[in-house]
């Protein structure tokens, strides 16, 4: 029997009942929502459930969201079922004010990278990891260049010349 999205979403409803929400299938990819505490709990019931199976981290980013007050910054894990080829991605939200989130590096080794990356651009502090320094920027930045706190570029500046810049 191959795995469906909706085999999966009956499993974790099952363990989790109405704790995860915002349950949709863009592109065909289950997508769900989990509160922040319940991120490794969830995690770690898809990589030990036989049948589920969501062994690899494919990827783990983090997203700005500036007018959702208390959930402003989102960390999101796409997870991959390498046996039945299935993904699905997993968001957990956060206060930018208090952006801890538990480190998932105890189930997979390549999230380590992955979120000292989201640390390093989005201030994302997850806690439990092993080595949670700036790995892409500078150690001296005192800011986040993704998050989206800072104005653009002035369009009426005058002292550059556009066809420098391919304008």
């Amino acid at each position: 029997m191959s795995l469906t999205n909706d085999t999966i979403k009956q499993k974790l409803t099952e363990k989790f009942g109405d704790q995860l929400t915002n349950w949709e299938e863009p592109y065909g990819m289950l997508t769900f929502t989990a509160p922040k505490d319940l991120n490794i709990k969830v995690l770690q019931f898809l990589y030990d459930e036989p049948q589920l199976r969501f062994q690899f981290l494919t990827d783990l980013q983090a997203v700005h969201y500036p007018g959702k007050t208390g959930e402003e910054l989102a960390v999101v894990y796409h997870l991959h079922n390498l046996a039945d080829n299935v993904r699905i991605r997993l968001k957990v939200f956060t206060d930018v004010n208090k952006p801890d989130v538990f480190t998932a590096t105890s189930l997979y080794q390549s999230a380590n990278f992955m979120e000292r990356e989201t640390y390093d651009f989005f201030g994302v502090n997850f806690i439990g990891h092993p080595n949670l320094v700036r790995i892409l920027n500078v150690d001296e930045m005192d800011y986040f260049p993704m998050r989206k706190e800072f104005p653009l570029e002035d369009q009426t500046r005058i002292d550059k010349d556009d066809e420098m810049f391919g304008r």
